[in-house]
């Protein structure tokens, strides 16, 4: 299949990020790691997956003209994740991969696994890394883990809209992100059958996304990650110095 891909790259306005802040640039995209901008990292790395079609949702005058001049077609960013790949999903159609402009340490494989890997007729898939794989490639990492039946779990902020269905888990996405702050909200919307699943333990990764997907009226997947640190993006200071040292012994 011909696959485009979206990296997310816009910010709120008046928001600081600490990272951007940390190291004086206007935006994190900017942020230097290995002699490159975050940016042009996974720009790269999604060429060398053999993507040929990337977008970039940015608002930011440094960001946008680092993109061009990257080749990346520009995409206005909304006012949230969820409403930017909506926006991009309608103007570059599916099959779409989304990431973001700090998932600084992705390597082409890892896109071209992570496609391989999902399942004929999915709509939309997900890539989640274990906790196992997380603290073998990167032992102390601290992350945010969803708790299930089959182990803990990270996002590897890489998603893949297969099919035009996949716009359903967009819109669902969208009203996640409305209702954040109202969580029964959310839960109603998806119904009880997750939430009681969850709580009694019975909720594997798989089966979470899987479910969530037959709410909405797609079929969706977890795709489990090969390598923990897919799961390591740069959201904060300390998340730069351990890219940084990863990168360093890389090159090394």
């Amino acid at each position: 299949m011909t696959l485009a891909a979206l990296v997310l790259a816009g910010s709120r306005p008046g928001s600081v990020d600490p990272v951007a802040a940390a190291e004086g640039v206007a935006h994190k995209a900017l942020v230097v790691v290995g002699g490159k901008p975050l940016l042009t990292r996974v720009v790269e790395a999604l060429r060398e997956a053999g993507i040929v079609r990337i977008a970039v949702a940015a608002n930011d005058p440094e960001v946008m003209a680092l993109a061009a001049a990257l080749g990346a077609e520009l995409v206005p960013p909304q006012a949230g994740p969820s409403a930017s790949v909506g926006t991009a999903f309608v103007h570059m159609g599916a099959p779409l991969l989304v990431t973001t402009a700090d998932h600084a340490l992705l390597r082409p494989e890892w896109v071209r696994d992570f496609v391989g890997d999902v399942p004929e007729g999915t709509d939309a898939a997900v890539l989640l890394a274990s906790r196992s794989a997380v603290e073998q490639a990167l032992p102390g990492s601290r992350r945010t883990w969803l708790r299930l039946a089959d182990g803990d779990w990270s996002g590897c902020n890489l998603f893949l809209m297969s099919t035009p269905k996949a716009m359903a888990a967009i819109e669902a996405w969208r009203a996640v992100e409305a209702d954040r702050k109202r969580p029964w909200k959310i839960a109603a919307r998806f119904g009880l059958r997750p939430l009681w699943l969850y709580i009694t333990g019975r909720l594997t990764s798989d089966g979470a996304i899987s479910l969530l997907g037959r709410r909405v009226g797609i079929n969706a997947h977890a795709i489990a990650a090969r390598d923990g640190l897919a799961a390591v993006d740069v959201d904060k200071p300390s998340d730069l110095a351990d890219v940084r040292r990863i990168t360093a012994q890389d090159q090394g």
